[in-house]
């Protein structure tokens, strides 16, 4: 059996810094929904101590890094490409 044939993720394109790379949206595990670099990570163990420490940095700048993002999404020209490459994918 093909590595393929064992995972259902769809591939997507993502930003990596400024470069546009093809992704995989996790379509079951823990990450469902999330875009991951390797379909394996979807199912992987979670590690508690990370997901802690996120959640209080995003309680104490999570309207900061909303702001950030929105910026990005609107300026940076490879967010531009990325929402056009995956629009079709919706």
């Amino acid at each position: 059996m093909q590595l393929r044939e064992l995972f259902t993720e769809q591939q997507v394109w993502a930003r990596s810094g400024k470069k546009l790379v093809r992704k995989y949206r996790c379509a079951g595990g823990y990450r469902k929904g999330r875009v991951v670099s390797e379909p394996a990570q979807c199912y992987a163990a979670l590690d508690i101590k990370k997901r802690a420490q996120l959640k209080k940095t995003k309680a104490r700048f999570g309207s900061r890094l909303a702001r950030k993002a929105k910026r990005t999404k609107r300026i940076n020209p490879a967010s531009k490409r990325l929402a056009s490459l995956n629009k079709r994918k919706r």
